[in-house]
């Protein structure tokens, strides 16, 4: 797959992502954050089985060596990771405002570049910088250009932020030395839901009613926002960077304002149309700058 396509299938992740805000929100009704988490991921992992299973009998047919223990850690680690970063948005929520959540989360776009030059000692294309601070320009004004006084809950959706990014950059090192990303996508949702459905009944209320109220919502945000949208991450992020991946996987913001508008007469202000403009101008410099400038091969890690 080129680096091109698997941008485009990030971006194509990014406007699911926004759509799933538009389900989750009504979601929150009639069912509790940490439940709604768990069912949410079973469905995802119930959808993604078939594909999980082809993909064993794929690799058995051809000969290819089984999985090793430390490679179904290393699912194991991505799910864990994404229910603690879904987690603590949820946390945060509890004492913090959207426009603060939302702004940031967003935060993630500027610790996946920062995190992956300390941890790994890898340096992205020098266009990723700039183009990390526009889009994370474009997420402030889509927020509406202001931040409420922090509070705890800011701290929780800070710490959702940094687990994001250390799940986007984790992903894009598994998947890389995995050559069953259906595999992994399902490992991950079921552990993500066991974990979920877990806790969610020492901290709020948990019955069959519950997931029969909000079953649209769980459908769309387990099927189609969690299985599909997390399975298309999982393959294309084994074709591109991190921190490229944040880039477009950041599109969720203005297509969840979009989506809002169409579907929850929300309104978009003027500023928060010049930040979708800011954050499309990011992608674009992110996909053709290194068209027109190859990074040097000795100092810039590239896909």
């Amino acid at each position: 797959m080129q680096r091109a396509t698997a941008n485009a299938l990030l971006l194509v992740t990014g406007a699911v992502w926004g759509m799933g805000f538009v389900a989750q929100s009504t979601a929150m009704d009639p069912i509790g954050p940490v439940f709604f988490t768990g069912v949410r991921f079973f469905a995802a992992a119930l959808a993604v089985a078939p594909l999980a299973l082809w993909e064993a009998r794929r690799a058995r047919a051809a000969g290819s060596p089984p999985l090793t223990p430390r490679q179904w850690g290393s699912f194991g680690v991505l799910g864990t990771l994404l229910f603690a970063s879904l987690a603590a948005q949820q946390i945060g929520l509890l004492t913090t405002t959207v426009t603060n959540s939302g702004f940031l989360t967003g935060t993630y776009v500027v610790f996946v570049p920062v995190l992956v030059v300390l941890a790994l000692r890898e340096f992205p294309h020098p266009v990723v910088w700039p183009a990390a601070v526009l889009t994370l320009g474009g997420i402030w004004l889509l927020s509406g250009g202001a931040l409420s006084g922090l509070t705890e809950g800011d701290l929780w959706t800070l710490l959702c932020a940094v687990l994001w990014a250390c799940h986007v950059i984790a992903l894009g090192r598994f998947v890389k030395g995995a050559p069953r990303p259906f595999t992994l996508a399902f490992t991950q949702f079921a552990v993500c839901g066991v974990i979920g459905c877990t806790i969610a009944p020492f901290i709020e209320p948990v019955s069959l009613d519950l997931i029969v109220a909000a079953a649209p919502e769980i459908a769309f945000a387990g099927i189609v926002s969690g299985g599909i949208a997390f399975t298309i991450q999982a393959v294309a992020q084994r074709h591109t960077t991190a921190p490229q991946a944040a880039i477009f996987m950041s599109t969720e913001a203005p297509f969840a304002a979009l989506f809002g508008a169409l579907f929850l007469a929300e309104r978009i202000p003027a500023i928060g149309i010049v930040g979708c403009a800011l954050i499309f101008t990011a992608i674009l410099a992110v996909e053709l700058v290194p068209m027109l400038r190859p990074a040097r091969r000795s100092t810039v890690h590239e896909p």
